[in-house]
């Protein structure tokens, strides 16, 4: 189990003695955020420039040996991660505030490790996990976004909060997603529990711009299922559809009926929940800067 996080003790003892003496593999788990934009994903690609690839680079430089990761979730080109988990197996005996500050020396600075942690070999980043969450942030304003341009999306129209959120009710629950589903999906079934899709308008009721966060949790995700499900929730409303029409798209079981699939400059991956027993943060530093 864990036994410190950023060098905090915590109330699992950490590795035993014999383990650090023989050099035994340990397993230790990451938190990872980084900022999408410059990176093609974050899986491993043969010519590089994902998150993955940087993120297994600067701590192969920091363990002097190569390092393969594990992660909770795979997220595409343009999507930002909050709190990212990933596990890798070493021999290295490095205290938890080690790895994470000797592994952002090498990182570039839209990617940081969060926190590190001691698991022992029973956990596992990706198959442990529960659920995962995501938000997506957009703003809503008549004229398109600079500073926020990459980190949230943008729609110039006005949205109708209830009229897209009796559209999501349609969505809750177990569903074949086939409809919200990429081509590209490497998923083995389509169908998937989406327990949670809440909606709110940041920000006064009057003010003419407003943030919006659109938070999903579910146990797992298709490829491009929350995007594909922003586009149609947007559909619903800007007043261009009805909300039972996402009920429609949800039984027709086809891609080519749904909206297209919303842009991913605002979708974040807040990260993976797991049993609570490995004591492993589900939350990090972030949207203070978001309206209430």
């Amino acid at each position: 189990m864990v036994a410190e996080v950023l060098g905090v003790e915590g109330s699992v003892p950490p590795p035993d003695a014999q383990s650090r003496a023989t050099g035994a593999t340990r397993r230790v788990a990451l938190g990872i955020s980084y900022l999408g934009c410059a990176y093609k994903g974050w899986q491993s690609q043969p010519g590089g420039g994902t998150v993955q690839d940087a993120l297994e680079s600067a701590l192969s430089r920091f363990a002097v040996t190569p390092v393969k990761v594990v992660c909770a979730g795979r997220t595409d080109a343009g999507v930002h991660g909050m709190n990212q988990v990933v596990h890798l197996d070493t021999h290295l005996d490095r205290t938890p505030f080690s790895w994470v500050r000797g592994t952002n020396a090498f990182l570039p600075r839209d990617i940081a490790v969060q926190w590190a942690a001691p698991v022992s070999n029973g956990f596992h980043a990706r198959n442990g996990a529960i659920g995962r969450r995501y938000t997506y942030v957009l703003l809503e304003a008549a004229v398109r976004p600079a500073l926020e341009h990459g980190r949230a999306g943008w729609v110039f129209r006005p949205l109708d909060a209830d009229a897209m959120r009796e559209a999501a009710q349609h969505l809750i629950g177990v569903h074949d997603f086939s409809s919200f589903r990429s081509s590209m999906c490497q998923s083995p079934t389509p169908v998937k529990t989406l327990r949670e899709i809440g909606i709110r308008r940041c920000g006064p009721p009057e003010a003419p711009t407003a943030y919006w966060r659109f938070d999903f949790e579910g146990q797992a995700f298709l490829h491009h299922m929350i995007r594909n499900i922003m586009g149609c929730l947007l559909a619903v409303g800007t007043g261009a559809q009805r909300p039972e029409w996402v009920r429609e798209v949800r039984d027709a079981l086809d891609r080519k009926v749904a909206a297209p699939t919303f842009s991913p400059d605002g979708l974040y991956f807040l990260g993976p929940r797991y049993d609570p027993a490995w004591g492993l943060p589900e939350q990090v530093p972030g949207f203070d800067w978001l309206p209430t």
